[in-house]
């Protein structure tokens, strides 16, 4: 299941790209906008912002902005950043592989491949989507 911190990284990123100019926007206004508690937004926001996701601009007329275009911003990479390993057990994870304590055989566990499926199809949505698209899409385009 999709984590809160995630969902709301992802409004709030689209909050940013769907912004005609990329002025700063201050954390109360996405907040109010989206629905999201102003404190846990903060967080998300500062997650993004340490990984270069995201700029941001201190005193009046300050707030957040996004650094990059959002046809660059990769789905795989939000979700990195906010969900952490996208592989739902860790023996069949690209980046955060280990071997689980439980299976002698990788080989021959069913659980292995099913998930190896799983982590596939799921790498293969976010590649193809970057937040431009997830941008059109909430639009109705």
């Amino acid at each position: 299941m999709l984590s809160k911190k995630t969902k709301y990284g992802l409004k709030a990123l689209t909050y940013l790209a769907s912004r005609s100019e990329n002025c700063p926007v201050q954390i109360s206004e996405i907040a109010k906008h989206e629905n999201i508690s102003q404190k846990f937004l903060e967080s998300i926001l500062l997650s993004l912002r340490k990984t270069g996701m995201l700029g941001s601009k201190k005193g009046k007329g300050g707030g957040y902005y996004l650094i990059k275009n959002p046809a660059d911003i990769l789905m795989t990479d939000v979700m990195r950043i906010l969900e952490g390993p996208i592989a739902m057990v860790p023996c069949v994870s690209l980046n955060f592989y280990e071997k689980c304590d439980d299976c002698p055989d990788e080989a021959t566990c069913s659980v292995n491949k099913l998930m190896l499926m799983v982590r596939d199809a799921n790498l293969g949505v976010y590649r193809s989507h970057t937040l431009a698209d997830i941008l059109v899409k909430s639009k109705g385009d």
